[in-house]
């Protein structure tokens, strides 16, 4: 099944007509923009800077209390003022470059804290979720922060990674060392996978190879862990290994987005040359056809209003309903599918 233009429009014309948190108008404006649309995202980072906080935190509308979210729209400002030199969007970019730097709370090891309350009784304001390795390292990445963005990922995986599952958990308490939610959340884990796969992105324009590498290997080990709970139809549990947990297509949709971005960038093939791995051909295959096979799946459940059904759904994410984050992450997935799509049937016509 090939990418039906007509869905993606439907989707999209949705996605734009739902009320946004911080964290979705940045992740639904980097849709957009990764899709090419720019009509669409331009005015989108516009609107993120007039909603900036007095303390350089974007698009703050109903987020009050939100650190890490507001920088998921952080790239679409420098994208938006290298595309268009409105000194407003650099200024905005720069902000909230300042308030992730100085202004932030953390956890004692420097790792950004998630929000500045804890919303459960009990649990210190100090916490890591691993929504945030989405939201704060490729935005420090690609404003030239690199490292920085690489301490931060580090940081996520000491403190929620599962090494004997292969997965992170969703929500640490750091200054407490107690998990406030400890649960192999698959849209979590789609965000962490997202967010991995844009910092390798920027690591390679930087000629970092170190950090390419470094961070490949562990989002190969990363997918092939999730791998193993997807469903025949493509898509996960809500929570991976909870086999009552309803069925949710949004992170489906970040894992297929993060493998077409991942074997179009050639990222998969250096891992191979460094591992002395020969059969990387199968690998791709597999996994494009995993992704492909998700993709197919949650194509057929946006409805006639353009909402994708069978998610994990706003504002709580515990039970099923709709999103803007699975909006957001189907287009990501349409756009870098076509690309792939486009690059294999170039290709092919160079061979013959």
């Amino acid at each position: 099944m090939s990418i039906d233009k007509r869905i993606c429009e439907s989707v999209i014309k949705c996605m734009l007509s739902m009320q946004r948190y911080p964290w979705e108008q940045g992740a639904c404006a980097q849709a957009l923009y990764e899709a090419g649309y720019d009509e669409l995202w331009i005015p989108m980072a516009y609107d993120s800077v007039k909603r900036m906080s007095d303390d350089g935190r974007l698009a703050m509308i109903g987020g009050e209390v939100a650190v890490s979210d507001p920088a998921a729209n952080g790239e679409v400002c420098l994208r938006a003022y290298q595309m268009t030199g409105d000194e407003s969007f650099k200024s905005g970019a720069d902000r909230m470059l300042d308030f992730l730097l100085n202004k932030a709370p953390r956890t004692g090891d420097g790792i950004i804290c998630h929000n500045n309350v804890s919303f459960k009784e009990g649990f210190s304001p100090y916490q890591l979720w691993i929504d945030g390795i989405y939201m704060v390292p490729p935005f420090l990445a690609v404003m030239g922060y690199l490292d920085e963005a690489v301490t931060q990922i580090r940081g996520y995986i000491t403190h929620l990674y599962d090494k004997d599952a292969g997965l992170f958990y969703h929500i640490v308490d750091v200054e407490n060392q107690r998990f406030v939610r400890k649960v192999h959340w698959a849209t979590g884990n789609g965000w962490a996978l997202m967010g991995l796969a844009r910092v390798i992105e920027e690591a390679d324009r930087q000629n970092r190879s170190d950090i390419r590498n470094e961070l490949t290997g562990f989002v190969k080990g990363l997918l092939d862990s999730l791998f193993k709970y997807q469903l025949p139809d493509g898509r996960f549990r809500d929570i991976l290994d909870d086999p009552e947990s309803f069925t949710d297509g949004a992170s489906a949709m970040m894992m297929t987005a993060s493998v077409y971005r991942m074997v179009l960038g050639g990222f998969l093939d250096l891992w191979a040359k460094k591992e002395n791995y020969e059969n990387i051909d199968s690998v791709k295959s597999d996994y494009l056809d995993r992704a492909g096979k998700a993709y197919e799946t949650v194509q057929t459940k946006v409805d006639s209003y353009g909402l994708i059904r069978e998610v994990s759904g706003c504002p709580h994410f515990i039970s099923e309903g709709t999103s803007a984050e699975a909006q957001a992450a189907f287009i990501m997935a349409a756009a870098w599918r076509s690309r792939c799509e486009d690059y294999v049937s170039l290709k092919k016509r160079i061979e013959s």
